[in-house]
């Protein structure tokens, strides 16, 4: 009990409390001694383990940290499980890179078997880092029984799910438009199309479709993506837009496009005539000439006229849309609907096929330099320049997409968006405004969701499908098994693409898509158990999950899908509560970068620094509440000195006299005489009220905020008060109790603290605890709110009196009048009798805060502040108008009655030239202005005023308080003990020695001199308030 251990960094510390937690099996214990208290159910997103753990893993680590903590302090059951997400196209790219292979072709020449298990290979690369790590940041959990999405196990719970959304006609083939990935030859959904927008520069092509029987007259068509335009096969107008035919002058051409974009294109009006004006709608049908050669026969099709539709706008371009069916949503739909069969000329890899032999071989966005040159040639570009807008990249390879139409398997979620915004409204939302907002919107405008994806290594999408296009889901390996007659060892492709069966004479093959890994994540609620196949029981009694936690990105990515297939299977939410971060940047707002090295590694700041202040620091910042953090490793260097240093501090002063005098606890608190004593255990309570309050409502950084304030009012203001109370030599009732309320405030901090900083919370605790107590502090009960230990009255009346203290304490600093230079008196002012008793009552703490002789109480202030009251310009001028001149003279003559009013934040009515105006408090700038010798402020409706006056007795009391500074400075920085006795050698000035003469044993109490001689010496040079002054120390005999 009570070991100082000062040679132990807060890194090293951590470290040996990591070993006290492992040796003891601490973690297991907390488990264990709850297991049979009431469920709180928890989902861990699992993570790639192909990299190593940054910040933003460290961020949400800590919040599925602390809550768990909490949960299981106040009672319950908190089982946490981790997990790997395993699939996926960034082991792919891995081994794409690794293998020097580039596509579909290479991949399956290769091997789609040998592919997969060097993916396999790589998946659980940085497994033991990541354990490392999140054991080391001081996170629990269980990783014994970890879960991966690339196990059977979990593999055949996707198929089941799969298999339940296709028996309730929830899944459907289709042809579709969709983003799609040429670098990885895979379409993706819409939510993840969202994930990665930049802004790019792209070509802004204005296109000449000149009309069949009409070459003169020129249908003006514009675009960002010059190479869909080989495949043009439509152009669209709004059906009830307005469009004007124009003829330039010059060249005598007509052009048709929106009126609305007519002074875009044609800014001077005499260099054209409208000749005509009309509807989109009667453009109707009219042919143009095809821009290339390549799909002329589609004009037997409908192909090559102008279509109508109201989805044109005429906000940008002509007003007149390009139409490529095979690379635009709206182009398939409308083209669709009008009976023009799609063309695409574009493979896999985003590549013009033969289809387009000039451009055969090329990728698509390299093809455009070479399109628009031609079409500039052939005299069908009008206007070429650059637009910078935002673009869709893949967030997987940071590649541009392009859109494409691509047979798909989609889950119908547009079927259940209803259900799934009726589960939202039942969800816990921190913030509360993603609900409705962020991802609220995004549930009203859910579309189906893309899940095939044409790759390798992925869960199989269990369809086998025969020759006549029947198709048959498999629910479980036991049904293949049983439908194939062979072992099913493993789920991957090269494992079951080459199992058949035959069934009503026909021979059913899979297919070859596997599953979006996305489908995989937001199956983890069943699959990570095996359900249904196993732990039913357990699965459902843990459905939904009482709390989870990610990035903001993942209203788009992880809560979207366990969303839409706990809905789709159970009509459900998949979680209750849920706390969203924001994300972490470097500090200069960019995004952190290992190519920039624009932020320190993880390891090194949490080896410098410690994990409770990484951990300290993310929760006492927004980025808990779903804004973004510029990281800065200043910020946690400053969460260190603010917090967890003066905590450790406090700890160690009760450790040193403890040990001085031999103290032990003894029993509980009871009913301390001391105001000091029980204020601040009325303040420790308020504390655990506060944290309770915020952590049940899961505002993680509203409970930080509390106790780190905390840490401040119990070293700034408790122990700085009571130093001497410990210091005393008499072993009195009032020091048993400073040592007493001192220890009970320590432990129950370290408890209240335990799930936010869980180090330094059990190093204090260890050195607290006795025989009776658990072994740690997370086997603790979470404290229970006392209201029996409440003042209030209390509370209130220390608040202010630290208002008062704060303001004088100002006032010297403003005014250059050191802290240690005594004051004659300080007049104090409040028109609140309750106040003002209230601060009566704690004349003398005030009075030695603020260093003066004597305190005044004023019910006004008058006697030694004048006060100016001028009109508010910005906010009275638009109330009063053309009466401000008189106005200003009428604030400038109040009488005493009317200021105080507005003192008292009332409002007071003025009579001018006939009329009535109600002046607030905010019409008006009140400002004070202390009377000589005297400076003043006020905050709060309090008034402090400092008399400045100085005599001689008070310069000598002054230099008294700075020499027992020094020297004090002096026997912390040569090491002395706080109980070492000393002896004094000073060469000085006469005034020093007259000073000394005077305050002889204030001096000599305050710094254990023994002895103080003034002789010549060789110590160190002090300025003590201009009186030159050499020091020299040594330990007393």
């Amino acid at each position: 009990m009570f070991a100082k251990r000062a040679e132990e960094s807060f890194p090293q510390r951590e470290e040996r409390i990591l070993g006290y937690w492992q040796g003891h099996k601490v973690y297991q214990k907390s488990i264990d001694l709850r297991k049979e208290a009431p469920l709180f159910s928890f989902y861990d997103g699992p993570p790639f383990a192909t990299g190593l753990p940054h910040y933003g893993h460290l961020l949400a680590g800590t919040m599925k940290d602390v809550v768990p903590r909490y949960k299981t302090m106040k009672g319950f059951y908190v089982p946490r499980r981790f997990g790997w997400d395993c699939h996926g196209l960034p082991v792919e790219n891995e081994i794409e890179k690794a293998k020097e292979l580039s596509g579909a072709p290479s991949i399956e020449k290769f091997g789609i078997g040998n592919f997969n298990e060097e993916c396999r290979s790589i998946v659980l690369r940085y497994t033991k880092e990541w354990e490392r790590t999140v054991h080391r940041m001081g996170r629990w959990m269980d990783f014994s029984e970890t879960y991966r999405t690339m196990d059977k196990s979990f593999m055949e719970s996707v198929w089941w799910v799969f298999s339940e959304l296709y028996k309730k006609g929830l899944v459907y083939e289709g042809f579709k438009v969709m983003p799609f990935s040429a670098q990885l030859g895979t379409p993706i959904s819409n939510f993840e199309a969202n994930l990665n927008y930049k802004e790019v520069d792209d070509p802004s092509l204005t296109i000449i479709f000149p009309l069949v029987g009409d070459p003169n007259t020129k249908l003006l068509a514009w675009t960002t993506t010059p190479w869909t335009l080989p495949s043009n096969l439509a152009v669209i107008v709004g059906t009830n837009l307005e469009y004007v035919k124009i003829k330039e002058c010059k060249s005598g051409i007509f052009y048709i496009l929106a009126q609305k974009r007519l002074s875009h294109y044609f800014k001077n009006p005499e260099e054209y005539e409208v000749v005509d004006t009309f509807l989109g709608k009667d453009l109707k049908g009219k042919m143009y000439e095809p821009l290339f050669p390549y799909f002329t026969r589609k004009k037997q099709q409908n192909a090559f006229r102008v279509l109508v539709d109201d989805f044109v706008e005429a906000e940008e371009g002509t007003g007149i849309v390009h139409a490529a069916p095979a690379f635009g949503e709206t182009d398939f739909f409308v083209c669709t609907r009008e009976g023009i069969e799609l063309v695409c000329p574009i493979d896999q890899n985003g590549r013009f096929t033969k289809e387009v032999p000039d451009y055969e071989g090329m990728f698509v966005k390299d093809a455009d330099k070479e399109i628009i040159k031609r079409l500039k040639q052939e005299g069908r570009v009008f206007q070429h320049t650059q637009i910078r807008h935002r673009y869709p990249f893949c967030w997987r390879s940071d590649t541009p997409l392009i859109y494409k139409a691509v047979r798909t398997w989609f889950v119908a979620v547009e079927k259940i968006k209803d259900q799934m915004l009726a589960a939202n409204q039942t969800i816990h939302w921190v913030p509360e405004n993603i609900k409705e907002g962020r991802f609220g919107k995004w549930l009203e405008n859910a579309r189906d969701w893309a899940i095939s994806r044409n790759r390798y290594w992925g869960t199989p999408i269990p369809i086998w499908r025969s020759e006549t296009g029947e198709c048959k889901v498999i629910a479980s390996v036991e049904e293949l098994e049983k439908k194939t007659g062979t072992k099913v060892e493993d789920l991957h492709r090269h494992y079951v693409d080459q199992l058949t069966f035959t069934e009503g004479g026909q021979v059913y093959k899979r297919i070859p898509e596997v599953f979006d890994c996305w489908f995989e994540s937001g199956s983890m609620p069943y699959a990570q158990n095996h359900f249904p196949f196993e732990n039913k029981e357990e699965t459902m009694k843990a459905f939904p999950a009482d709390f989870i936690a990610e990035g903001l990105d993942q209203t788009r990515g992880w809560f979207y899908t366990l969303t839409v297939l706990a809905v789709a299977l159970y009509q459900k939410p998949a979680f209750k509560n849920v706390i969203v971060n924001g994300i972490i940047l470097a500090e200069d707002g960019a995004k952190m970068s290992k190519r920039l090295k624009n932020y320190p590694e993880p390891e090194i700041v949490i080896n410098q620094y410690g994990a409770d202040a990484v951990r300290l620091y993310f929760l006492h910042s927004p980025v808990v509440a779903a804004d973004d953090l510029k990281f800065s490793e200043k910020g946690v260097e400053l969460v260190m000195r603010q917090a967890l240093i003066p905590l450790w501090n406090s700890y160690l002063f009760l450790a040193t006299y403890a040990e001085i005098y031999q103290w032990k606890p003894k029993g509980e608190v009871l009913n301390p005489k001391a105001d000091v004593d029980r204020w601040i255990l009325s303040v420790l309570q308020k504390l655990i009220q506060d944290v309770t309050r915020e952590m049940d409502a899961y505002q993680l950084s509203l409970a930080v905020d509390p106790f780190v304030g905390f840490i401040d009012q119990l070293t700034n203001w408790y122990i700085r008060r009571n130093r001497s109370r410990f210091w005393s030599d008499e072993d009195t009732q009032d020091r048993r109790e400073a040592f007493q309320v001192l220890y009970h405030v320590l432990l129950t901090l370290s408890q209240v603290a335990a799930p936010f900083i869980p180090f330094i919370s059990e190093a204090i605790y260890q050195e607290l605890k006795d025989e009776k107590m658990p072994e740690s502090v997370h086997l603790c009960d979470f404290p229970k709110y006392n209201p029996k230990m409440r003042d209030e009255v209390l509370e209130h009346e220390m608040q202010s009196v630290q208002t008062v203290v704060s303001a004088g304490h100002g006032l010297r600093k403003e005014h250059k009048l050191k802290v240690r230079q005594p004051l004659a008196r300080a007049h104090i002012v409040s028109s609140d009798k309750v106040v003002l008793d209230a601060l009566k009552r704690q004349k003398q703490l005030i009075a030695d805060e603020l260093n003066v002789k004597e305190i005044v109480y004023h019910e006004n202030e008058g006697g030694f502040v004048s006060i100016i009251v001028k009109p508010n310009f910005r906010v009275l001028g638009k109330k009063v108008g053309k009466h401000m001149n008189a106005v200003q003279q009428k604030i400038q003559d109040l009488n005493s009655h009317s200021l105080e009013a507005l003192l008292q934040g009332q409002s007071i009515q003025l009579a001018v030239e006939d009329q009535n105006f109600v002046i607030t408090p905010e019409d008006v700038t009140i400002e004070r202005k202390a009377h000589s010798g005297l400076v003043a402020a006020s905050v709060d409706k309090i008034t402090v005023a400092l008399d400045t006056e100085l005599n001689d007795a008070l310069l000598l009391e002054g230099l008294a308080r700075e020499l027992v500074n020094k020297i004090n400075t002096m026997r912390r920085d040569d090491g002395y003990a706080v109980v070492d006795r000393i002896d004094v050698k000073m060469q000085t000035t006469d005034r020093v020695k007259q000073c000394y003469a005077l305050h002889k044993d204030y001096i000599c109490n305050e710094v254990l001199a023994k002895k103080v001689d003034f002789v010549e010496s060789q110590g160190t040079e002090w300025d003590l308030n201009g009186e030159p002054t050499i020091i020299q120390i040594s330990l007393a005999n």
